[in-house]
């Protein structure tokens, strides 16, 4: 395997949308250069404006082409994109030997070019926000803990259960506060979900329809499946001796969703890309993100583990917090993670190819440790 390229210590942030936090100030300490790309020039100098940035990045305005001609190898290009738009990116980011950072998942059209970045020595990291990030940090970290408690050959059952959501940090009619593009809210509610109950593989078509309770703390939430749950079992390393009885990653929201959501519900089981598409601008309007209102994240996962002879432990880790009046705490949870993941790049520490945040225990340890130092608070809980 190659080394990778040294990074430039030149930063290419690309977007500025609710995402965009505090993180991006941490690179301005870190990076000798950044810019923000943004729509058009103006925006991108009114988006550091508002983060107290103005000086400190250069504005820019985005094409795939005018980025493209600006970059220089080692630059690190930090996409706050649509995932659909990360391909075009990394494959700009290939062709001129540019290190590719996301906090999204990984799609195929990512995986496809990691070979070629492999070779070319472009570090490619991904999974680095809240959900996917935080979330695969803590879940790494609980199974560490499991392992040095049970025993990794010791034939255990076990269920992990890994929720997260951003939430109205004072709840309204509709118990919900856009925390990123409605659109891409509604079509996650139609995307299948497959995870493990009981023992067994179940796809829940409709997402929503499997909503159930869940305590946080002693607070009574909603969750839901989101997704394919089933592939990060060998993301996470669970020992093969560990039986999965329960396993799901999903969604939380505020008690009282489920039966707020109903007309949406409705829309979305008869609706076609079209109406989708229509409602989502609606719900934008009728429900719209603004400076005076606050948000809240949630972030719980749990990890119960039983061996053969009777032994447990049990460990859970969660984050509660709420935006203020500077930043969301959306936008710090995602920014400052995935910016930490470009301080590794800039450092030379990670290696050529896909990265997640959490790709190792130690590896999550140690960012843990940092995020904790950089002002993402979070609990944990171990016991027998």
């Amino acid at each position: 395997m190659s080394d990778a390229l040294a990074a430039s210590g030149t930063v290419h942030w690309i977007g500025a949308g609710l995402s965009t936090g505090s993180g991006l100030a941490a690179l301005c300490d870190a990076a000798d250069r950044v810019r923000l790309w943004h729509r058009t020039e103006e925006r991108a100098a009114r988006s550091l404006e508002g983060l107290g940035l103005t000086g400190r990045a250069e504005p820019r305005a985005y094409t795939l082409a005018a980025l493209t001609a600006e970059l220089a190898p080692g630059d690190v290009v930090v996409s706050m994109l649509p995932a659909p738009e990360h391909a075009p990116l990394l494959a700009a980011c290939v062709a001129r030997g540019a290190h590719f950072a996301c906090s999204s998942y990984v799609s195929e059209a990512v995986l496809d070019q990691v070979p070629e970045a492999t070779a070319a020595g472009v570090v490619v990291l991904t999974e680095a926000g809240l959900d996917p990030g935080l979330d695969h940090l803590f879940a790494q970290g609980l199974i560490a803990r499991a392992r040095e408690e049970i025993g990794s050959e010791a034939a255990a059952e076990v269920s992990l259960t890994s929720y997260c959501g951003g939430i109205p940090a004072v709840p309204n009619d509709f118990k919900y506060r856009f925390s990123w593009a409605p659109a891409g809210v509604l079509n996650a509610l139609r995307s299948p979900a497959r995870y493990i109950e009981d023992g067994a593989e179940t796809t829940a078509l409709r997402p929503w329809e499997v909503t159930r309770p869940h305590v946080v703390d002693g607070e009574p939430f909603e969750v839901y499946p989101n997704r394919d749950s089933v592939p990060f079992l060998d993301q996470y390393g669970l020992p093969p001796a560990w039986k999965p009885q329960t396993f799901i990653r999903g969604t939380l929201r505020l008690a009282g969703w489920l039966d707020a959501w109903q007309p949406v519900f409705e829309e979305l089981r008869q609706g076609d890309d079209r109406r989708i598409a229509a409602l989502a601008q609606e719900l934008a309007a009728r429900y719209p993100t603004t400076d005076a209102d606050r948000d809240r994240v949630v972030l719980a996962v749990s990890l119960d583990v039983r061996d053969s002879s009777g032994r447990t432990w049990s460990g859970r880790y969660s984050l509660d917090m709420e935006g203020d009046a500077e930043e969301s705490a959306m936008a710090r949870c995602v920014s400052r993670t995935l910016a930490l993941g470009v301080r590794r790049i800039l450092g030379g520490g990670l290696p050529p190819g896909l990265n997640r945040a959490a790709e190792t225990a130690a590896r999550s340890e140690e960012w843990l440790t940092e995020l904790a130092e950089d002002g993402i608070d979070f609990t944990l809980r171990t016991g027998g």
